[in-house]
């Protein structure tokens, strides 16, 4: 089943690549490897905010972290020239989880990205990963997630 197939069976739809809120580029391709800039989490198409601990449970952290996945899937498919399918591994996810100083769940919140990676791309999802707790992220978003993966 391709990632397509999948993407469908989740009832995903992939968005438009989001424009850069500031001076970066969306992805950097060198060699066969490509890093996305770091996505922040959306909802209803505008920045999701708030701070896990304080105004945001763990279970509403790993939505946010799901819809960052869709949108980073996004932009990978741009940097793929248009073609998921030329994804050969997922290499890593950074996780930033805006969070409260006593909250400890980031690598709970972060596996709704990984999850749904792991879905879409099977074993070519499973990647190395980091998750941090932060004091803020920009636009007050609860996650923020940057990604590099490998293409054919």
């Amino acid at each position: 089943m391709s990632c397509y197939d999948k993407l469908k069976a989740l009832n995903i739809e992939l968005p438009a690549v989001a424009a850069p809120a500031a001076a970066y580029v969306m992805y950097v391709q060198t060699g066969n490897t490509v890093y996305l800039s770091g996505h922040i989490a959306k909802k209803d198409g505008k920045p999701w905010v708030g701070q896990l601990g304080k105004n945001i449970t763990t279970e509403e952290g790993k939505q946010a972290a799901r819809a960052v996945a869709i949108d980073l899937m996004a932009t990978l498919q741009a940097a793929a020239g248009g073609d998921l399918n030329r994804v050969k591994r997922i290499v890593k996810l950074m996780s930033l989880v805006n969070s409260t100083p006593d909250f400890t769940e980031q690598h709970l919140v972060t596996n709704g990205a990984s999850e749904l990676i792991g879905e879409v791309f099977g074993d070519a999802g499973k990647h190395a990963r980091s998750a941090f707790g932060v004091a803020q992220i920009p636009l007050g978003a609860c996650v923020e997630i940057e990604m590099i993966a490998e293409l054919a």
